[in-house]
């Protein structure tokens, strides 16, 4: 029998904290396993693109996801898809996700736990968090980061003016006008839109501001410039996949001019930010893991609370 988890499903069983939690132990863990994930991607004959992230595989989860999705920016949602959560002892299909859900959440959530450890530390209530696109990737890094700090004030931009007013009205902000300006107000700043040019250089930003870049995540996808993505302390979640498809290909920079990953920051293999003053860089492109991260604890969670729909796909 396979489970089926809807996106009203897997909001009953996620919450942010253990799934925060659960990445994190990914990232500890993940640099040590030796199958290496792959992201397959192609362009097709309609306004969107099919992504293909294969195999979702932790250390410890006799398990692995297999996630296919289709991404059209102009459709409500950008991305619809769907996770097959598989048994690594036989193959079976245990459960069948969502994957627009289980994606924004994995995204979001892995954004505001690199977003935590890399901005500079402030007093309690003290900072301003500005978001630059507001959708649903960067709902969940407001909603994640929220759960690691508090900021005085969030500001908001979106292309889209009334997304942009009713984001702001959910976390008790305000709108600005550009890019510029959200950056101009913020200490933290969280990016995650569909920009093919940079919406921020490094004239746009200041020393011991810290910026999360969610959008270069395929080829083509560009937030931050060069120059500001070379004078920043740059950590990605995969050095090798950033500078084929994410933020270093997009900025036509190498692979070394990402100092750490994620995963070395939190296992103390790299110390992250050292100054107050210095700027940083999350710019992450999304692993396969991350998927089986959340998949396997909604499945969990679902099985113990008989949430969701089995069906017998071989009847």
């Amino acid at each position: 029998m396979t489970l089926i988890l809807t996106r009203s499903d897997l909001a009953a069983v996620l919450e942010p904290e253990a799934c925060t939690a659960a990445l994190e132990e990914g990232f500890r863990s993940t640099d040590s396993w030796s199958a290496q994930g792959q992201r397959v991607r192609t362009d097709l004959p309609f306004a969107g693109t099919a992504t293909a992230l294969i195999p979702g595989l932790l250390p410890g989860i006799d398990a692995y996801t297999v996630k296919v999705n289709a991404k059209f920016p102009a459709g409500r949602p950008a991305l619809r898809g769907v996770i097959c959560l598989h048994s690594g002892r036989d193959g079976e299909l245990l459960a069948l996700l969502d994957s627009a859900t289980i994606t924004a959440w994995r995204t979001g959530l892995a954004a505001a736990l690199g977003t935590h450890v890399l901005a500079a530390p402030a007093p309690a209530g003290d900072a301003v968090l500005g978001v630059i696109g507001a959708g649903a990737q960067a709902e969940l890094m407001a909603r994640g980061l929220r759960t690691m700090r508090s900021f005085r004030e969030v500001v908001v931009y979106d292309t889209d003016p009334a997304r942009s007013a009713a984001f702001a009205a959910r976390h008790g902000g305000r709108t600005l006008g550009s890019p510029a300006d959200v950056s101009a107000a913020a200490d933290v700043v969280l990016l995650a839109t569909w920009s093919r040019t940079p919406l921020l250089h490094l004239a746009d930003t200041r020393p011991g501001q810290h910026l999360t870049s969610l959008g270069a995540d395929e080829p083509g996808k560009q937030e931050l410039s060069a120059d500001l993505l070379a004078a920043a302390l740059l950590v990605v979640d995969d050095r090798e996949l950033a500078a084929a498809t994410g933020a270093l290909a997009a900025a036509g920079l190498p692979a070394t001019a990402a100092r750490a990953t994620l995963g070395e920051v939190l296992r103390h293999d790299h110390p992250g930010r050292t100054s107050p003053t210095a700027r940083t860089v999350y710019a992450p492109v999304g692993l396969p893991w991350q998927d089986l991260a959340l998949a396997w604890l909604a499945y969990e969670h679902a099985e113990r609370r008989g949430v969701g729909t089995r069906i017998d796909l071989l009847s």
